[in-house]
């Protein structure tokens, strides 16, 4: 099975293959096996990519697509606001079918805006079937998925039977893989945090934490449990000299700038992280609160940062959410770049649209005035699975409709306005 992308502008995210004004790429079996101006290739099925931007697709390492169903109902909330509506109100009232409905709507909206790899982070911690019906979306939907599955908020209870169960149905190195989401030490405990670092290195599963205040990476580092496998999410509260440390193990960082500003976590540490050595990437995080496209993630943490210090380039946002997202979900050998070897994660983006025309600088229009819209063609593993603008072999009608079933229920169970009136009030807000 051979595809030919035939006759696009390609970003490679490759310095060694590096960037083509009209180049071809060529697909077999799933993996790229060829990229150069012309590749002669007659018995390849040939997309033909003029008009089109071929490059690879973004990387999401951090997004709760249990919570699609709420798209933008917390437009207007502060993190504990978010918290009181999500975890205290609604996701009490959270069936099996609820979890799978968003998971699986979730998954499709970032495939149809060009997330080709995604990492859910699930912490809906309900029951056995609750994870297992977050499985089978992620399943359901053509996307290289990383199932992250953390414990709920406030308990230190041990979870390593569960993370084994789903570790042994997510045991191979297809399209959906597992990862393991910590509990932090101000939460839990640093015990709790040893035996979970513990067993998903027993088990090789990459981990994520959320971390905000100061202090939690020096008491990582103290007790000897910084490692190079773990994606620090947010961090916003951090100190100079703890990023350093977390360049020094060799971890990685998710910064997910609209959620972080709008929700009062501060400015995100992309600048900072960069003059300590760490490679920042670039995540969504929650719908509720923020679009769930990674075109516009890109411009409010390019903006934010050119504000402050006049920093970065385009080119550095576009790596952010590609090759360095994919380095810290473990999976540079597979996808990130449009390089021989891997597998072809690609996606085609529209530069005939009147939004971007005339494309002359094709980072600098991505990262500036890129937009879901553009995404015309999506590949995952060589697979095509939106074509035209449109996703393939979906049912969006039939899932619209039981996910806005899910939604009402939901609302209902929990006695909640859905006419935007909805205003959590912790009380400590």
């Amino acid at each position: 099975m051979k595809t030919l992308l035939r006759g696009g502008t390609v970003l490679s995210m490759d310095p060694a293959v590096g960037d083509l004004e009209r180049g071809d790429v060529l697909i077999e079996d799933g993996v790229i096996v060829e990229v150069a101006e012309r590749v002669d290739a007659p018995d390849a099925e040939v997309i033909d990519a003029t008009d089109r931007i071929v490059m690879p697709g973004f990387v999401d390492n951090h997004r709760h697509s249990w919570q699609t169903a709420f798209r933008g109902v917390g437009a207007d909330w502060t993190f504990l606001e978010w918290a009181l509506a999500m975890h205290r109100t609604v996701k009490p009232h959270y069936r099996p079918e609820d979890v799978y409905a968003g998971t699986r709507l979730g998954r499709l909206e970032a495939l149809h805006s060009g997330v080709t790899t995604m990492l859910d982070w699930y912490h809906v911690a309900q029951s056995h079937a609750h994870e297992d019906a977050a499985v089978a979306a992620l399943r359901d939907a053509p996307g290289r998925s990383i199932f992250c599955l953390g414990a709920g908020w406030g308990t230190a209870d041990p979870v390593d039977d569960d993370i084994r169960r789903v570790r042994a149905d997510l045991a191979g190195d297809g399209l959906v893989t597992m990862a393991l989401g910590l509990r932090g030490p101000d939460d839990t405990g640093m015990d709790t945090v040893a035996r979970e670092l513990k067993l998903a290195a027993e088990l090789g599963l990459r981990t994520s934490l959320h971390i905000e205040a100061a202090g939690t990476v020096t008491d990582l580092h103290e007790h000897g449990l910084l490692r190079d496998t773990t994606t620090f999410v947010h961090a916003n509260g951090i100190s100079d000299e703890e990023l350093r440390m977390l360049a020094g193990a060799g971890g990685s960082l998710s910064i997910s700038p609209d959620v972080e500003l709008k929700m009062g976590f501060g400015s995100p540490v992309t600048g900072r992280a960069l003059a300590a050595g760490v490679r920042p990437t670039l995540s969504i995080d929650d719908v509720p609160s923020v679009g769930g496209d990674m075109f516009s993630t890109m411009r409010t943490a390019f903006a934010v940062q050119r504000g402050l210090d006049g920093g970065l380039r385009s080119r550095d946002l576009l790596e952010f959410a590609t090759v360095d997202a994919a380095r810290s979900c473990g999976l540079a050998a597979r996808t990130g770049s449009v390089t021989p070897g891997k597998d072809a994660d690609i996606i085609l983006l529209r530069t005939d649209d009147l939004t971007v025309f005339p494309v002359t600088d094709p980072a600098g229009t991505i990262v500036s005035a890129g937009h879901p819209g553009l995404v015309d063609t999506v590949l995952v593993a060589g697979r095509v699975v939106k074509r035209d603008g449109v996703l393939l072999g979906v049912d969006l009608p039939a899932l619209r409709t039981r996910l806005l079933a899910s939604r009402d229920r939901i609302a209902a169970a929990a006695g909640v306005p859905l006419d935007g009136t909805w205003r959590p009030r912790p009380e400590s807000a």
